[in-house]
C-alpha cells in the first residue's frame, strides 16, 4: 500500500521517514518529494509497505504524531492525476479584447 505523508519538517530525511514506519512492518520505499530547481524538500513524501494490514496500522498510529517537530498527516495515497499540464493561457485578439483558451 502506498501512503501519503504530509506536514514533514524540511529537515526530515528519507531515512527518518523510513525508520518511523519500519516500527510497524517492512517498508518497500520511502520518498520525500523535492523541488526540481532547488532540491529542497516540499514538505511531503510517500511510503510504500508490502503488507496492507501493517500499512493500515502504521497509518492509524502515526497520523497526527510528531516527527522532527511537526505533526504528520498520513493517508492512503490517491492515484496520480495526469491532468497537470498547460492551459490557462490568455491571448490578445487583434480587435483589443482578450480570450481565454
Amino acid at each position: 500500500m502506498k501512503m501519503y505523508v504530509g506536514n514533514l519538517s524540511y529537515d526530515t530525511s528519507e531515512a527518518d521517514l523510513r525508520t518511523a514506519f519500519e516500527g510497524y512492518g517492512k517498508v518497500s520505499s520511502a520518498n520525500i518529494v523535492t523541488d526540481k530547481y532547488t532540491g529542497k524538500s516540499r514538505g511531503f513524501g510517500f511510503i510504500e509497505m508490502e503488507n496492507n494490514d501493517e500499512a493500515n496500522e502504521a497509518m492509524t498510529k502515526l497520523h497526527d504524531t510528531e516527527l522532527n517537530g511537526r505533526n504528520l498527516n498520513v493517508n492512503e495515497a490517491k492515484p496520480r492525476n495526469d491532468n497537470r499540464g498547460g492551459g490557462g493561457g490568455v491571448r490578445k485578439k487583434r480587435d483589443g479584447y482578450r480570450e481565454n483558451w
